[in-house]
């Protein structure tokens, strides 16, 4: 899983990044195989050469993403057994961003581990920080109770699940204001300017309404394949780290309702030409 998880450290807009977008995207819905070759002209859909293309896909091989397979004598990949794990609960935080309501319960993890176990303590502490747990203090950390199994995953992977005690509550009782609370626990001004980011890029798009929208992978049909492709791949992070708390937590001028608003208006506008586009490739 450690492998897997890296992948989360792609750097949004990077080859990787968008190549492991492609794979997440369409590479499954093709029976989890491609063909090299049209990998490589999905990637130059996007901008990307067919050189730098390869290079990606070894390092996400690197990464036990995908691993190299043969059909029918035609070289292509695979997704791996943990990749499709991962992209499966990814396909859940991408496309139902979390949005925690004011009864909503919580999950409180604990956990003492020792200097001798230190790299494992830095994994915890990062994993927990990648799938949106906030941080009360060096040993306990919080996040919506729904993150719950994976909390628990995580600590099994890591061999720490008898360190570690998970508690569900109500809204945990702070001395001062819960808005002042979660401030401090998540570091929503990061979040926050990832909706900014997300807004500032992908804004037109949304404003353009779907125009040139040709679902019969007409000419137009590769540029809204790319637009989407750079949709997903901006966003598929922002679920991620976006605990999706309640009104009462967040700041008032939080741009994440509108981030989450204009992600469902592009893949509304471009999901389906964009994956005819990839299936008029695949029979041509």
């Amino acid at each position: 899983m450690s492998a897997v998880l890296d992948d989360m450290d792609s750097r949004p807009g990077s080859t990787t990044s968008l190549l492991r977008t492609v794979i997440g995207l369409y590479l499954r819905d093709a029976g989890g195989w491609m063909s090299t070759r049209h990998i490589i002209a999905l990637m130059e859909a996007l901008g990307v050469t067919a050189a730098v293309s390869r290079t990606a896909l070894s390092r996400l091989k690197k990464k036990e993403i995908v691993l190299p397979q043969q059909r029918h004598g035609v070289p292509g990949f695979a997704v791996t057994e943990g990749a499709a794990s991962m992209l499966a609960r990814g396909d859940r935080r991408i496309f139902n961003p979390r949005l925690m309501s004011s009864e909503d319960r919580w999950c409180l993890v604990s956990f003492s581990i020792p200097e001798t176990e230190r790299e494992k303590r830095h994994q915890l502490r990062r994993r927990l920080h990648w799938i949106g747990c906030g941080t009360v203090a060096a040993g306990l950390w919080i996040c919506p109770d729904s993150l719950r199994e994976e909390v628990e995953e995580i600590l099994e992977d890591l061999e720490l699940r008898g360190m570690a005690t998970v508690f569900v509550t109500d809204t945990p009782l702070v001395g001062g204001s819960l808005r002042d609370a979660a401030s401090a626990w998540w570091d929503l001004d990061a979040v926050a300017e990832l909706h900014r980011d997300f807004i500032r890029h992908h804004g037109s798009a949304a404003e353009e309404g779907g125009q040139g929208n040709d679902s019969d992978g007409g000419p137009a049909s590769a540029e809204i394949f790319a637009r989407y492709v750079r949709c997903i791949d901006r966003w598929r992070i922002i679920p991620y780290l976006d605990p999706g708390l309640p009104a009462e937590f967040l700041p008032e001028d939080w741009p994440g309702t509108a981030g989450i608003a204009l992600f469902e208006r592009l893949g509304a506008a471009y999901s389906r030409p964009s994956a005819e586009f990839v299936r008029t490739m695949l029979e041509a």
